[in-house]
């Protein structure tokens, strides 16, 4: 095993809504399966590479998660088309046919999978940096200096702290904080009325914390309708509190990351080779 390793942390989930609205559709046996052909593509062109030598990804396998305890309104599997919740299990197997470890996750999500893996392999001496592959903004609260990193896949941009704080406004640790004023709509969480992207990274920029904004409003920088915003976090004081911890990601998801367990050893060509002549596609070359 080399010194120093590079570990790629894949977003299951982003990658197979990606595929099913980005590939064409294609049934086999009254099944849709066009979404997890083209995960089999993504994912054995990355290997092909030569970039990933330790890789796992994660994948909500329900979309429901302890979450929906703490907050009515976020996010369920309502409305999800019965073609792409039904390629969840296709895109697991299609992962671990290629050689990738899989964390089908049904208490936590796939974000706290992939922020428990991430702060475990950065602390290992033998981890150089650990890429944490989405386009999530709510990933970029791993994102440690160069080390932990989020790539974007689709754009090919990485977002190390400097490249957060260019695109939020805001440190990684003050993002589930934004979010908490600004809300998701992603994950159903719906922010606090009057708070924007520019008001929300202004204010943390300076404050880092709900805790530590003034709540009168008499802040030492420069933000339009300051009142109206304080007045806002005060009346809405419980529910930002619900919002940050619906936007914090877990550290203790119950998962083995270890560096050992990453090693990709290549695809199980037994187990790839059944699976595309299930999807009736030629076998990727790895």
């Amino acid at each position: 095993m080399p010194v120093a390793v590079r570990v790629h942390l894949i977003d299951g989930t982003y990658e197979l809504f990606r595929a099913f609205f980005g590939a064409p559709p294609a049934t086999v046996n009254g099944r849709e399966v066009g979404a997890s052909r083209g995960l089999v593509r993504s994912f054995a062109a990355l290997l092909r590479s030569g970039a990933v030598t330790h890789g796992g990804v994660a994948f909500d396998h329900v979309i429901e998660s302890f979450r929906n305890d703490l907050w009515a309104g976020y996010k369920t599997g309502d409305g999800l088309d019965p073609a792409l919740s039904g390629q969840f299990e296709l895109a697991e197997r299609v992962s671990a046919a290629l050689g990738l470890a899989v964390w089908p996750m049904i208490e936590h999500e796939a974000d706290d999978a992939l922020a428990t893996a991430a702060a475990r392999l950065a602390a290992d001496a033998r981890v150089e940096q650990v890429i944490v592959a989405t386009p999530d903004k709510d990933l970029c609260q791993v994102v440690v200096g160069t080390r932990v990193v989020t790539w974007d896949r689709l754009r090919d941009r990485i977002f190390d702290e400097d490249g957060v704080r260019a695109r939020l406004g805001v440190d990684p640790a003050s993002v589930p904080d934004y979010l908490a004023l600004v809300g998701d709509d992603a994950d159903g969480i719906p922010g606090l009325p009057r708070w924007g992207a520019r008001s929300a990274a202004a204010v943390l920029a300076r404050y880092r914390r709900l805790e530590d904004i003034p709540r009168d409003g008499k802040w030492d920088v420069p933000v339009r309708g300051a009142a109206a915003l304080a007045a806002s976090l005060d009346a809405g004081w419980d529910e930002a509190l619900i919002f940050r911890t619906l936007a914090t990601l877990r550290t203790d998801s119950p998962i083995d990351a270890s560096l050992e367990a990453l090693t990709w050893r290549g695809p199980d060509r037994a187990a790839l080779a059944a699976l595309c002549d299930e999807l009736e596609i030629d076998v990727p070359a790895l």
